[in-house]
């Protein structure tokens, strides 16, 4: 963990540089200093099918969902949730320009005793 899902609607496409916004998203996790670089996923879902708001064919989203372990404080990840969500506005821009775009993030904490995980990365940069 932490994994960082990133929905969007379909109407981005040509209109936002999603693939950007990963690398950048995956760079500020990193920068946190907070997380192992072995255990971090960004990933992005395209939704092709979505209604928003009053329906307008032009409204689009981005929705951000951050999971994460238990083991960080409460200013930790308050902290962390501020430099993803700076980054993805920078990224995202220009689609703040115009009234059909929303954002959002959410931070949720996982039950380890409810998760379950095999991971072949983290020896190999762990240099074992």
């Amino acid at each position: 963990m932490p994994h960082l899902a990133i929905e969007y609607s379909a109407n981005l496409e040509g209109r936002a540089d999603i693939g950007a916004l990963c690398k950048r998203l995956l760079k500020t996790v990193l920068d946190t200093g907070l997380f192992e670089i072995g255990a971090v996923r960004v990933r992005a879902f395209r939704a092709d099918h979505y209604a928003i708001a009053d329906k307008l064919p032009e409204n689009a989203f981005v929705d951000l969902n951050f999971r994460i372990g238990k083991g960080r404080t409460d200013e930790e990840k308050k902290r962390t949730g501020e430099a993803i969500f700076a980054a993805a506005i920078d990224v995202l821009a220009p689609l703040f320009e115009t009234p059909h775009f929303a954002l959002s993030l959410e931070i949720r904490e996982i039950d380890a005793e409810l998760s379950w995980k095999k991971n072949a990365i983290h020896p190999r940069l762990r240099g074992k």
